[in-house]
């Protein structure tokens, strides 16, 4: 079961990159968006995609969650292997503080590992899952849309939700699609190592003037079929001072 799971988990750790707890650079190139209360450019069919991804980082919390220093996520997950219905239910914990990231699930005795990045180096329990830098993709590449290296262009829309893409100077890509109404990201699909990893936000909260998800989908399209986790936050802490022995490497 491990190995049915193996390549999931490296869909799980993206999601790591949905909720970075901060954009790490030189960020005095970027021009204010929102203070999370609000609201960003009204979206309409001739929106740009730069005022997209400003009316989606404004949704965020704009500056706040730009500047949040550390995310603390606990709840359940269940897991589903490529063309099953019955789900391996388990936990998770994910702690991400800057450019740093931990990852715990355990789902025993199907499954139980964790996953680690110091900010420079990368840990896994399993075998052969490599972790993509957290802040190349996902979220962590829409606090970053508007500073120097980073390009904001079209993208077709999803049914009714607006599309636009964020590419880096390294040639790394997220697709973006939010609500015309609210401005915020339903969706975003990250390609990395020749597959394409997809979350879809079901539900979000406020807190502390920042939008999280407190309840998600992560999808991984393989050729045996898709690999699905679904996670529901029980927990959430955000700005708490996180110690560097969280991310200390085995």
């Amino acid at each position: 079961m491990n190995k049915v799971f193996s390549s999931l988990t490296l869909g799980a750790i993206i999601f790591c990159a949905g909720v970075n707890a901060n954009a790490q650079g030189d960020t005095s190139k970027t021009a204010p968006v929102g203070n999370g209360t609000t609201a960003g450019p009204a979206i309409t069919a001739t929106t740009t995609p730069v005022d997209l991804a400003r009316a989606a980082l404004a949704a965020q919390g704009g500056e706040k969650f730009r500047n949040l220093k550390s995310v603390v996520l606990r709840g359940s997950v269940d897991l589903y292997a490529p063309n099953s219905t019955q789900s391996i239910p388990g936990g998770f914990v994910i702690v991400i503080a800057g450019d740093k990231a931990r990852i715990e699930v355990d789902a025993r005795p199907a499954i139980s590992f964790k996953m680690i990045y110091d900010g420079q180096q990368a840990y896994s329990s399993l075998p052969n899952v490599d972790m993509p830098p957290l802040t190349k993709f996902g979220m962590g590449m829409l606090v970053k849309f508007d500073q120097t290296g980073y390009a904001v262009t079209a993208i077709p829309d999803k049914k009714k939700h607006r599309g636009f893409r964020i590419t880096d100077s390294d040639g790394n890509i997220t697709d973006f699609y939010v609500d015309p109404a609210t401005g915020r990201v339903v969706s975003f699909l990250i390609p990395y190592g020749g597959y394409t990893f997809g979350t879809e936000n079901k539900k979000m909260k406020e807190i502390e003037g920042v939008l999280v998800a407190t309840s998600f989908t992560q999808r991984l399209e393989m050729p045996q079929g898709a690999f699905f986790a679904d996670y529901n936050v029980k927990d959430v802490k955000l700005n708490q001072p996180i110690g560097d022995d969280v991310f200390a490497i085995p």
